[in-house]
């Protein structure tokens, strides 16, 4: 990845950057050259964003529309699996072990941002061990081709990603970087994080201040990117994440929470059979749910830290993955010698 620069220079002019970037090549025969989508995403950018329109053509030339993309997120959603067959897949011996070490190699980064943002190391660390194996698989796609196939190509989810590929133009001139060089998910995430481009734009941070992003190859500036979307997400330092309940009686089902917002608090839910296993203030809103454990039903109630993770990712075994993650190296820390 071509090295990121500072945000001093957000306001160059996009065609100032041709010699840097090495945009100005010749006109090629691409998937988008002639796409009437394009051309108006082309004005639209130029209009509203003082982008040349010269570069921005080059730019499309050169981008590839990806049918492996399309199939990809075309493909019909599997089978939610059950949380005793899903807690596997990221709990293994091999992602604490790998974790461990990512957190002994960081801990000076680690421990700034707990004490600049709130969030403890191992969330953070949790959270890029989910997302990439601590940035063993970041994907491979270059980002201007997975968004422009699904800008374009994939009419479903085309506002989304129409907008996504604005913030990733956005990007790229204002950290001066030339946008063919980045890579990503088929659905254009970036970096140890997998941030969208949107939301490298709003909490990614230089955090080793060296006047660059780089959530690429930079686990430092990984790191506070992190801790900076969950500190501006709410995420309330040295509270809990979950507790554990128990339910009693025929009500106890009107309790469950559908989707992920609090809708009853603790109380509320203690008048329909649920007790947790932590004290907890009346009035707190709470999600309540059951996931399917290996040794049957587990029932639980998410405080305001684990909807901050969903935040991150819209799953509650998502949120349950990071957070039992993460406890499970702050264990496995404290029985090292």
């Amino acid at each position: 990845m071509r090295v990121l620069r500072g945000r001093a220079a957000r306001h160059a002019p996009w065609l100032a950057l041709a010699g840097v970037l090495g945009w100005a090549q010749a006109s090629l025969a691409g998937e988008y050259e002639s796409s009437p989508q394009v051309a108006e995403f082309v004005t639209e950018m130029t209009r509203d964003y003082g982008f040349a329109s010269e570069q921005l053509v080059s730019l499309f030339a050169a981008a590839e529309r990806k049918q492996n993309i399309i199939d990809a997120i075309s493909r019909p959603a599997e089978k939610v699996k059950p949380w005793k067959d899903y807690r596997p897949i990221f709990i293994t011996d091999s992602r604490i072990s790998r974790g461990m070490e990512f957190w002994r190699e960081h801990e000076e980064a680690l421990k700034r941002a707990e004490a600049e943002y709130g969030v403890p190391p191992q969330v953070i660390v949790a959270i890029i061990g989910v997302e990439t194996f601590y940035g063993g698989n970041t994907g491979g796609y270059r980002v201007v081709d997975a968004l422009s196939t699904l800008a374009f190509d994939y009419p479903p989810r085309a506002p989304f990603f129409r907008k996504e590929l604005r913030e990733f133009l956005l990007l790229a001139r204002e950290e001066q970087v030339d946008p063919l060089t980045l890579t990503g998910s088929y659905a254009g995430a970036m970096g140890l994080p997998q941030f969208m481009p949107s939301s490298f734009r709003a909490y990614a941070v230089d955090f080793d201040g060296d006047g660059r992003i780089n959530i690429w190859s930079n686990p430092v500036d990984a790191i506070g990117s992190v801790a900076s979307y969950f500190k501006r997400h709410g995420w309330q330092p040295g509270e809990p994440v979950v507790s554990a309940a128990s339910i009693e009686g025929d009500a106890a089902e009107q309790g469950l929470t559908v989707g992920l917002d609090p809708v009853k608090n603790v109380a509320e839910l203690r008048g329909l059979g649920w007790t947790s296993a932590d004290p907890l203030d009346d009035l707190l809103p709470v999600t309540a749910f059951r996931l399917e454990g290996a040794e049957g039903a587990e029932y639980w109630l998410g405080l305001p830290n684990f909807f901050v993770i969903t935040r991150y990712n819209r799953s509650v075994m998502y949120a349950m993955a990071v957070n039992q993650l993460a406890e499970l190296m702050v264990e496995a820390r404290g029985t090292q010698p």
